[in-house]
């Protein structure tokens, strides 16, 4: 069934392209969807400057939050009324190429000479499958620690310590050293006293994402995977290793931190605040964040550094994930969608993009504009592009099938270990072979 419904839909899509290539773009109207409120601007005057290039287009973005684009864009697919283009996420995009929701765009690549080798290495890679590509590269993130400067002051730490700090599962290494230091009871302990209160904490040494989902790119994997363990067996691999030593050691450490050590805040407390609030409230002194959200951190009330992750036996690694653009197949101009995405995807668009200093767009020039407008107001947030740049310092988003009951297996287990109701050994394994069973 599934094999008959994908000829289909490809025979519907080459033929509508056929149909359509003769199209003019006039008067039409195509609706875009983002879902980072700090991107709006920059993408907004992208729209600006393409109308006044494409009289008779129009293109009107619209900015929801996280939880609210997913659910529109997938109850838009449903009524048949999804954005004509929108913003695509890695973990997000197999499913809709599984459902036939989504353009192949490789057809119009070739037909417009469209160079797909101006992006960082990988990224335009990481929209293809068999052949077809789902979009075009936009961006691109890394992760690195968010501190705040008087905080790591009054404990008497020196920031120089960032630059070699290292992470290990069995002692937690420099880094836990810093975060207990960083810890504050309400006796005024810190977390190597052996007085420290970890059950009445004023001052939480480190933030800790939520987000049990398989991937952890905020969460856990500049941990796990600076052990040597991998997501699976490569991209759109078939076989996953939630079961190895390495991955459940780790997970279980992270969890401790909250648990058994008190330098984390209770995953209640995350899950219902966020870190990012937390860390704003001046509750924690550290987090591990993505380099999209650098404008959120530099927004708060006090100063903020940017340091290097703790290398882990393996060195630093951090995921490597872009984001691109896609084109709805319900769309009723997908010959002026394209141009869009097209245009989203070229030197002109993410030049403005990188001189808003918002992200790191997907074409290093323009991520050079990017990290200058940050240094021009006197902020270091070369941890991110350091990352980015460092040998074996980056390791690809796990892009799989059956993404989505993946997120369901992994995201009841990890919940478990972080309450405190599984240890991560029970649990990880049997999580591991439901997993490895949908393939």
């Amino acid at each position: 069934m599934k094999s008959i419904r994908k000829y289909s839909f490809v025979v519907l899509a080459l033929s509508l392209m056929l149909v359509i290539g003769a199209v003019s773009a006039q008067d039409v109207t195509i609706r875009y969807w983002l879902w980072d409120t700090n991107q709006l601007p920059p993408y907004q005057t992208c729209a600006n400057n393409f109308m006044a290039e494409n009289p008779g287009i129009t293109v009107e973005v619209d900015q929801l939050g996280w939880d609210d684009y997913w659910t529109g864009i997938t109850t838009g697919f449903v009524s048949g009324d999804a954005p004509d283009v929108f913003t695509n996420h890695l973990a997000k995009y197999p499913e809709f190429v599984e459902l036939g929701q989504i353009y192949d765009i490789q057809p119009w690549v070739e037909r417009d000479g469209v160079a797909t080798d101006i992006y960082y290495p990988g990224l335009a890679d990481l929209w293809t499958k068999d052949g077809a590509r789902y979009g075009l590269p936009k961006d691109w993130d890394t992760v690195a620690v968010i501190y705040n400067v008087a905080m790591v002051e009054a404990a008497g730490i020196d920031p120089a310590i960032f630059d070699s700090w290292t992470w290990n599962y069995e002692d937690g290494g420099d880094f836990e050293q810093v975060i207990a230091q960083l810890s504050i009871d309400a006796n005024g302990n810190n977390g190597l006293s052996a007085d420290f209160d970890k059950d009445n904490v004023v001052q939480y040494g480190y933030g800790g994402q939520v987000g049990n989902n398989p991937y952890g790119q905020t969460e856990w994997s500049m941990f796990t995977n600076s052990t040597g363990w991998v997501h699976n067996n490569g991209t759109w691999g078939d076989t996953y290793f939630y079961d190895d030593e390495r991955f459940i050691n780790t997970i279980q450490w992270w969890a401790d931190l909250s648990l058994e050590k008190g330098y984390m805040p209770p995953y209640e407390d995350r899950s219902g605040l966020g870190s990012l609030a937390l860390f704003q409230a001046q509750t924690l002194a550290m987090n591990i964040d993505g380099s999209w959200m650098i404008g959120s951190y530099l927004g708060s009330d006090f100063e903020v550094g940017f340091a290097r992750l703790p290398a882990g036996p393996e060195g630093r690694k951090s995921m490597f994930n872009g984001l691109a653009d896609s084109i709805y197949v319900g769309t009723d101009h997908p010959e002026e969608a394209w141009a869009w995405v097209k245009y989203l995807a070229s030197e002109a668009c993410q030049t403005v993009v990188g001189e808003s200093g918002v992200v790191f767009p997907a074409i290093p020039s323009a991520a050079d504009l990017s990290l200058q407008v940050r240094a021009d107001n006197g902020i270091d947030v070369s941890a991110f592009t350091e990352q980015a740049a460092e040998e074996g310092g980056t390791f690809l988003f796990p892009i799989t099938d059956y993404a989505g009951e993946i997120n369901t297996i992994m995201t009841e287990a990890m919940d478990a270990v972080m309450l405190g109701q599984a240890t991560a050994a029970d649990i990880l394994p049997a999580a591991n072979d439901e997993v490895n069973s949908l393939f």
